[in-house]
């Protein structure tokens, strides 16, 4: 039987590029899967439902929360994104590591359900750039992109409780970082040691 997969959670500000990051990583990552998130927000630009979330309305994400759905579930600039139970349990009793875009509230409580969840925050190279970032992505107005920098201010300082800290400066730096991460925690004693035990006839550890 194969060993539960393992949990990698990015955080970090909006226009941080983590859903690019989350993209590029898992297309030279083998055996990494991505628990798509649902949302009450409408797509944004060519985003598709069941790709880049699931879309549903307000009321039945909210339905979702009272039937105890969501294992984890925040309200983020009036909108409600939520991750499902049973997506990311179906994938994790396979054996198989997830890879999840969450904002902070949302990965202390992943990390409350799944202990052995691995944090990484993905910082801006500034602030200044950030917003060069979120102007260029053309999908928030001037009021939006406000709150979103402003937020991001605050939301960074949460960078410090995280297991690792990826600068998204270069996108093909950022990528192998976070692709040496997965592989990392892969090769931990832990996970490593009762196929070593099976194998070599360690016994008992």
């Amino acid at each position: 039987m194969s060993a539960a997969g393992r949990i990698f959670v990015l955080s970090g500000p909006s226009g941080s590029g983590k859903s690019t990051l989350i993209r590029e990583v898992r297309q030279r990552v083998q055996g990494l899967g991505y628990s798509v998130s649902h949302t009450s927000r409408p797509p944004r630009g060519k985003e598709k439902n069941g790709v880049e979330y699931h879309f549903v309305s307000k009321e039945n994400f909210q339905k979702m929360i009272d039937s105890g759905e969501f294992v984890e579930w925040a309200e983020v600039y009036q909108d409600f994104y939520g991750t499902s139970v049973s997506t990311l349990r179906s994938q994790i009793t396979m054996g198989l590591d997830v890879i999840m875009d969450i904002d902070v509230q949302g990965a202390r409580n992943i990390k409350d359900h799944f202990k052995d969840t691995v944090l990484i925050y993905v910082l801006p190279p500034s602030l200044e750039i950030l917003e060069k970032r979120l102007r260029e992505r053309g999908t928030d107005d001037e009021k939006a992109i406000h709150t979103r920098l402003k937020k991001a201010g605050k939301e960074i300082k949460n960078c410090v409780s995280y297991d690792y800290l990826v600068f998204n400066d270069q996108l093909d730096q950022a990528v192998e970082e976070v692709k040496s991460i997965v592989i990392a925690e892969r090769c931990r004693n832990s996970v490593r040691l009762p196929k070593a035990q099976t194998l070599f006839n360690l016994g008992p550890h």
